[in-house]
């Protein structure tokens, strides 16, 4: 549904208010943990510091340990930085494990104390506005997300396939994303309201429940909750956090779908969610103690990249898992639509981590809901073999109760409806629907968070003051020979739409999804930055 028809003046401006809640409650909640049980110290102790192996080739991750299943299972990289080791991997008796070490190629390098080091997240977030090109900014910050695979191998090998792994072995990667402290600092000091922003959980004897009281989530009560072996769920984390804010609007010129977060803290010792799969591609960031996770395959296909997230599962229902990990702080785990999962903290620590998410009914149904609609309506405006009258007996030889009879009449009418449905492509207005996807990105994606540099080029940096009496208007002005920089990549769009004298006029929708058709000085200052 599109937002209110309000001034786009007024919708930025809003929208770029730093304290106000600007940024959209994210619908997914997502990567959630699993039951408590005994870790073998042998699968630990490979998962934490890689197994020894023949490294012959290190073709496109040099310097990693790569572990691939032969049927495409799992992907795996361990980062720590170390010379090449010439022994062979010493297979576990593990059958959890052995569905990871079993596999076609193996590449890893010997374990030692050197960390995969990356620049942190305040530094990359500012050397992005260096990058004019907001989708260069997007790859740009992707790629220190994954580091060290890289976005082209992602996305050939691995999104929408199977799960990934990386192991960094440096806790402070993810530094400066989002802390318990932020977490404690957002419930004193904004309005956290339980079951919108907030909700506590718990998984115990197979049994999930949720715990959320009326009202606002103050500190007393909500720590109250933690003590006693609750998890936090905070659904809108770049509702209040600016970072997280920052690094959700670049991510998501890369998807070009809405990416939203979730952060969980869970106590030590406890899981607060069902096995279960979520409809969206997720990303878990581990960024402060560690957890230990499992990851299952689909049980069946339909139910692989599902358009809607599934119930809770008992463990009898879900067979064995493909993937067994600790993520500690640094680390990463990706995995798509469909897959189940389930995380449970281990006695020793705490967890928080945040869940990045995209691709919620972005597929090839959710467009192709938007074309048949129009393609038939286009059709019987066009075609009058569309609009020819049914037979008169249909009913007696069509139908389920029909559907074992051995009458001619049915071949035929199958095949009247097959000729239609392929000359219905001809009329499918595939241009138009990607623009209703297009608006319906551009309504629900988040406000760009405007770099300095931007800021003082565009009407949110305008020097308007008030001074002798009046008012001083020091605006940026707008010739011939002005150049107009469009401030973010899917920031506008122009499309065909007709008014209601059926005169076809070019507009522009904003990223306020509104339709303008004329854009004032103010609304270009808006979207635009003006050098």
């Amino acid at each position: 549904m599109e937002g209110p028809r309000v001034s786009a003046f007024a919708v930025f401006h809003k929208e770029f208010q730093r304290q106000e809640g600007v940024v959209k409650k994210s619908k997914h909640a997502i990567s959630k943990p699993s039951q408590k049980h005994k870790l073998l110290k042998k699968k630990r102790k490979f998962l934490s510091s890689g197994p020894e192996t023949n490294a012959s080739s290190l073709p496109a991750l040099e310097n990693v340990n790569e572990i691939e299943e032969a049927n495409g299972e799992v992907y795996c990289v361990n980062s720590k930085k170390g010379k090449h080791s010439n022994k062979k991997v010493k297979k576990l008796n593990t059958p959890a494990k052995n569905k990871i070490l079993n596999t076609s190629v193996t590449t890893d390098v010997e374990s030692s104390s050197k960390q995969h080091v990356g620049p942190p997240l305040l530094s990359v977030l500012q050397d992005l506005g260096k990058i004019q090109n907001s989708r260069d900014r997007a790859v740009t910050l992707f790629e220190w997300l994954l580091s060290p695979i890289k976005p082209a191998d992602f996305f050939r090998d691995i999104w929408e396939k199977k799960p990934a792994l990386i192991k960094r072995h440096n806790n402070s990667y993810y530094s400066g994303l989002f802390s318990t402290s932020e977490f404690d600092r957002i419930l004193r000091d904004d309005n956290v309201q339980f079951g919108v922003n907030l909700d506590v959980t718990s998984y115990t004897d197979g049994k999930r429940e949720t715990h959320n009281p009326p009202g606002r989530a103050l500190p007393l009560v909500v720590w109250d909750y933690f003590r006693n072996g609750c998890s936090l769920r905070l659904l809108n984390p770049q509702a209040f956090s600016h970072t997280v804010w920052n690094f959700l609007s670049v991510l998501q010129e890369l998807f070009g779908s809405m990416v939203g977060s979730n952060t969980y803290l869970t106590p030590a010792g406890t899981q607060g969610f069902a096995p279960h799969y979520d409809d969206i591609e997720a990303f878990v960031v581990q960024l402060e103690g560690k957890k230990h996770w499992r990851v299952y395959k689909p049980r069946q296909k339909s139910e692989h990249l599902p358009q809607i997230s599934s119930v809770n599962f008992s463990d009898e229902h879900i067979g064995d898992p493909i993937l067994e990990t600790v993520l500690e702080a640094g680390d990463l785990l990706y995995f798509p639509r469909g897959f189940i999962h389930q995380g449970h903290c281990l006695p020793d620590a705490h967890s928080l981590h945040i869940t990045v998410s995209s691709y919620q009914k972005h597929s090839w149904i959710n467009l192709l809901e938007k074309v048949l609609p129009a393609a038939l309506k286009v059709a019987a405006e066009e075609d009058v073999e569309f609009r020819k009258g049914l037979p008169l007996d249909y009913m007696d030889y069509m139908g389920v109760q029909n559907t074992d009879l051995d009458d001619q009449r049915r071949g035929i009418f199958i095949q009247k409806v097959h000729t239609l449905m392929t000359k219905l492509a001809d009329y499918a207005p595939v241009d138009a629907a990607v623009d209703q996807k297009a608006k319906e990105f551009l309504h629900d994606c988040l406000p760009p968070v405007l770099t300095p540099a931007e800021k003082s080029h565009s009407v949110y940096g305008a020097p308007v003051t008030w001074e002798d009496g009046r008012v001083q208007d020091n605006a940026l002005q707008i010739g011939k020979d002005t150049r107009i920089r469009i401030l973010r990549g899917g920031i506008a769009r122009s499309g065909l739409y007709f008014s209601c004298v059926s005169v076809c006029v070019v507009c522009v929708t904003f990223v306020t999804s509104i339709c303008m058709h004329s854009v004032c000085k103010m609304c270009i200052c808006a979207i635009m930055g003006v050098w």
